[in-house]
């Protein structure tokens, strides 16, 4: 009997499905049916109810699969979409605001796997880095440089842990601290020129007898040097004697008398005095003795005799020196302090000096004038150093060997065996650590027993090689002269691509202006700049605006050098 082909309602699952009218119609189309006979499908399957029935069900759970399939894939493309969004969001926040801040946009700590971005570099290779992401003056982005790949630039070195240990590389902070130091020089011991006396006399005479007769002989204050003969002192005395003798006889004449005599006495007195004769002298002659023939010249210090020109039965001229006799109980030291040391000596500091004559022994002085001159030249002052010698053990015109002791206020300082002074240049090694040491320029100021201070260079905290430094600066130097034989302090050159167009090339200069198309090595838009032609043949058969294809290295930060070049089809 054939079933009824009527829309109806059943339950399959929990879902209502309806009996579809049109499962029947297609099980008719599959099999017509003959007259008077049961509808079939192709398989000869009657077209009942239930048979239907199952059928619809199983295309309702296929929809169904078929439907969560879909919306997984929907769901999935949507996150992929909003994950790109963001990405591209984060990654344009920073070339939007150069001037942002490192904290407006924190950098996450990299997972585990990820490279950590060091800094980015100047994509036209010019010494310039930056440590968020930013854009040049050309509006290209700047390149990050990551962990492990940071190039040695061409004045730094880089070395394993191995080769640092192997080397025995030291290194120490640079501090402030106070400059103890010795200001070293040398000097010569001279007489002290207030311990020095001569002997001259005021009149004119003649030596009669000698009681020192040799220099260097050693003469105590008040011991008589020598007797002299003056026929001016001879008369002199005698008019002193007289009018002394006479004053007395006419103290009771008038007043005019006495007043005449004392004039005389005193007037005759008034040379004696000058001509140095004692008083003891001129009481004696006061109380009517005889003048004396001869007049004895005493040592008025005590001392040894330095000089002696008087010599027995000889004529001598008022202000003629006969004797000079110093006193060496305190002798003057003159140090020799050069030109940049000077400003750090100054008066009181103490001294300790040695003398080639006592070996091992020092003996100590304080600086007591600094003179106010500069030998032209040796280019150095003098330094006055006062010296005791009580027993006369230093000698004038002894060689000494000086130390003076300063003392400076807190400055920055380096130990002064980091310093590598070839003459020309002041070098320190900063330790930069992980094995990278770069060479500084430094300006050096006064130097101590251990440290020397540093006006400009290097910076508090910083670190600077202390042991070996001449060994990694020898590999420096001889890094900079390989790179110098193939153009360029770095020996690892990129050769870069790029097609574009000769513009012009300058007669004068031989530099070449070329617009090139964007260069994908070192993402470079397209944009006109100069190049430097590795020889003067490369443009000799290009005219300006024809189409070229061309190689290029950097040879030097910003340089950029073309190594080949050929017209492009």
């Amino acid at each position: 009997m054939s079933l009824p082909c009527r829309p109806k309602s059943e339950s399959v699952g929990h879902r209502r499905v309806a009996r579809p009218v049109i499962a029947l119609d297609r099980c008719r189309r599959e099999a017509p049916v003959a007259e008077g006979k049961p509808a079939t499908d192709r398989a000869g399957q009657r077209c009942t109810w239930p048979r239907l029935r199952r059928r619809a069900s199983a295309h309702a759970a296929r929809g169904a699969a078929a439907g969560r399939v879909l919306l997984v894939l929907a769901a999935i493309t949507a996150a992929a979409a909003a994950g790109y969004w963001l990405g591209l969001r984060q990654q344009a926040a920073p070339a939007h605001d150069p001037g942002a801040t490192s904290a407006a946009a924190p950098a996450a700590a990299p997972a585990k796997g990820e490279r950590k971005v060091l800094y980015y570099r100047n994509p036209m290779g010019l010494p310039d880095t930056s440590p968020t992401p930013k854009k040049d003056s050309m509006g290209m982005d700047y390149i990050p440089v990551y962990e492990g790949e940071a190039e040695d630039s061409g004045a730094g070195i880089r070395l394993t842990e191995a080769k640092v240990q192997k080397l025995g590389v030291r290194s120490a902070p640079v501090e402030r601290r106070r400059l103890d130091a010795t200001v070293r020089s040398t000097g010569r011991v001279e007489v002290d020129e207030r311990r020095l006396v001569t002997i001259t006399p005021k009149f004119e005479g003649y030596v009669e007898k000698l009681f020192v007769n040799a220099t260097g002989q050693a003469v105590a204050r008040g011991a008589p040097l020598f007797e002299a003969y003056s026929p001016e002192l001879l008369a002199t005395q005698r008019e002193y004697t007289i009018a002394a003798q006479g004053l007395a006889q006419v103290r009771g004449a008038d007043d005019a008398t006495v007043a005449g005599m004392k004039r005389l006495a005193d007037s005759a007195l008034s040379r004696l005095r000058n001509w140095d004769v004692t008083d003891e002298d001129i009481a004696g002659l006061a109380a009517g003795g005889e003048p004396r023939r001869t007049l004895t010249f005493r040592a008025p210090a005590g001392g040894v005799v330095l000089e002696r020109k008087a010599v027995q039965g000889m004529r001598f001229m008022p202000g003629e020196m006969l004797y000079q006799i110093a006193d060496l109980s305190g002798v003057w030291l003159i140090a020799e302090v050069q030109e940049q040391d000077l400003g750090r000596v100054r008066t009181g500091l103490m001294a300790r000096v040695r003398f080639e004559a006592y070996p091992g022994e020092t003996f100590s002085g304080r600086v007591s004038y600094v003179y106010p001159t500069i030998k032209a030249d040796t280019r150095t002052a003098q330094v006055r150093i006062e010296l005791p010698n009580p027993a006369g053990r230093l000698k004038p015109a002894m060689y000494a060997q000086v130390e003076i002791a300063v003392a400076d206020a807190p400055q920055l300082v380096v130990p002064s065996s980091a310093v590598i002074d070839n003459g020309a240049r002041r070098v320190v090694l900063v330790d930069q650590g992980e094995g990278r040491f770069e060479p500084r320029d430094v300006r050096l100021g006064a130097r101590g027993d251990e440290y020397t201070v540093v006006i400009d260079g290097v910076q508090e905290g910083e670190r600077v090689v202390t042991s070996a430094a001449f060994l990694l600066d020898s590999e420096a130097n001889l890094k900079a002269a390989l790179g110098a034989l193939i153009g360029g302090s770095d020996t690892k050159k990129v050769t870069h691509s790029a097609i574009g167009t000769l513009d012009d090339v300058d007669a004068k200069t031989g530099t070449l202006l070329i617009t090139h198309e964007p260069v994908e090595s070192l993402k470079w838009p397209k944009m006109t700049m100069e190049f430097v032609p590795a020889n003067e043949s490369l443009a000799k058969k290009l005219k300006p605006g024809a189409p070229i294809r061309f190689d290029f290295v950097e040879r030097k930060p910003g340089e950029w050098v073309v190594t080949k070049m050929e017209p492009r089809k």
